[in-house]
């Protein structure tokens, strides 16, 4: 069978009986066969190929009688293309091996001996499903994989993301937004106020490293008429203007320790005094705040408040920063050119062919706003009817970004997990490895595969005792 562009389409086709081999190729000649006969050159061969279907034998060398090479192989294969699709093959009325298979994830089982027209009409069924399957989260990556407005949520660590945000925006607790500057903070705190039961009053938010100190009391607070010179009338502050809302308070790592306890007597009373009076006044807002700082590391030196900070932070949400997110840009950026093309009437204005790879490899230290900023820029001063990488100022590939592939994509993924899983478990190997859903010898693979140090070597006395 062709794919759309003409070419075969590849299948892996994983079976250690030379002479079966060969009759199951004859049978599938219109496919573009792959083989290999143990678990280990299976998985080269995904690495390699990237084929959407593999046909599978579950007895393979060295337990060519049993299961457990079989199923190692359909795990590491799944691990490392979860979208792929498994047909294992069985012994005749072995169904007990396909059903055990299936629960490891494989997608179909057939039974030998092989009928040829059924066979056939099974691996194309599995390529058919394969292929709608990757339209449809092409189209899910276009659209921003999401129905929160203004969020755009293709990546794993985005997906998460936007769940908990429809958890948490039902939960009247307070939210603290941790991420790098640039990031959406604000983004995600609309987001909860939108989906939640205050969506119907005001979203207020200040900054509060953007106000003077001596101001930032009476734009929180609110002040009397002659509370000081120029207080000519009676104001409320942004508390009480958020009556029945929510209040997002921006860069409340910079909050000055002699408002930090006005604030918290606040968020423990849910009363306010405005500056200058005498009056308690009751206010029923939902807090959300936000920061690019450690409050931790604040805490000791004496710049932020422990008791503040344990009350804001009752549910805390990291907000990764763009390079954490990099399959998020290509659709990130396709909206933000749309807007601003419109906004300056350039309606058909578009990126050229490679633009959208080199977005997604740049480093973006400025995050979401540096990429907006950038774009932006490039609608207003080009001339074409595209935008290119030198409308941008792009790194060029090779030097600061690289050139993006479905690979390095994936090698950047994997060193991400691996890291986590290796800082959460101190190290400790077994403990990684289970946390990642992997074996212990494929973690090490996978450590030196990925640079990221030497790893004790498995039969060293510290991989002996990692377990422990």
């Amino acid at each position: 069978m062709t794919s759309r562009d003409g070419d075969k389409r590849k299948l892996l086709v994983v079976e250690d009986d030379a002479g079966l081999l060969r009759q199951i190729k004859w049978f599938l000649d219109d496919y573009d066969v792959v083989t290999a006969d143990t678990c280990e050159a299976a998985v080269a061969a995904v690495r390699r190929h990237a084929p959407a279907v593999v046909l599978q034998d579950l007895g393979l060398p060295p337990d060519p009688s049993g299961l457990s090479e079989g199923l190692r192989a359909v795990r590491e294969i799944l691990e490392l293309a979860p979208h792929t699709k498994i047909i294992v093959m069985t012994g005749n009325g072995d169904v007990g091996a396909g059903v055990e298979s299936i629960g490891r994830g494989a997608w179909d089982f057939y039974a030998k001996p092989f009928v040829a027209e059924a066979l056939r009409l099974s691996v194309e069924r599995a390529f058919h499903v394969a292929a709608l399957e990757t339209e449809h989260r092409a189209r899910r990556a276009a659209e921003g994989a999401n129905d929160i407005e203004g969020i755009i949520a293709v990546s794993e660590v985005m997906l998460s993301l936007v769940r908990k945000i429809e958890k948490l925006a039902l939960a009247d607790v307070s939210v603290l937004l941790r991420g790098e500057s640039g990031t959406g903070k604000e983004l995600i705190a609309r987001a909860l106020h939108t989906l939640g039961n205050r969506s119907e009053k005001r979203f207020v938010a200040i900054n509060c490293a953007a106000i003077p100190e001596a101001l930032l009391e009476s734009e929180l607070f609110g002040f009397e008429k002659g509370a000081y010179t120029g207080a000519a009338r009676t104001t409320p502050g942004k508390i009480e203007n958020a009556e029945g809302g929510t209040l997002f308070l921006d860069e409340i790592g910079d909050m000055p320790l002699s408002l930090q306890a006005k604030l918290l007597r606040f968020l423990q009373e849910r009363v306010i005094e405005r500056v200058g009076g005498r009056r308690e006044i009751p206010v029923d807002v939902r807090v959300v705040c936000a920061t690019h700082q450690d409050l931790e590391e604040l805490i000791p030196q004496g710049r932020f408040r422990a008791d503040l900070y344990y009350r804001i932070n009752e549910v805390p949400l990291q907000v990764p920063a763009l390079r954490e997110r990099r399959a998020c840009i290509p659709a990130l950026a396709q909206r933000i050119l749309r807007r601003y093309a419109t906004d300056n009437h350039r309606e058909r204005l578009a990126f050229a062919p490679g633009v959208l790879a080199s977005l997604a490899a740049q480093a973006w230290p400025g995050n979401v706003r540096e990429l907006e900023s950038r774009i932006k820029a490039a609608v207003i001063m080009t001339d074409g009817p595209m935008v290119t990488s030198a409308d941008l100022a792009l790194s060029p590939a090779g030097a600061s970004a690289r050139a993006l592939s479905l690979r390095e994509v994936r090698r950047e993924a994997e060193r991400g997990a691996v890291r986590e899983a290796l800082a959460i478990a101190q190290g400790n190997i077994s403990r990684a490895a289970e946390l990642l859903g992997i074996t212990r010898p494929t973690l090490y693979e996978l450590i030196d595969k990925l640079g990221l140090g030497a790893a004790p070597d498995p039969g060293s006395a510290e991989a002996a005792s990692d377990g422990d």
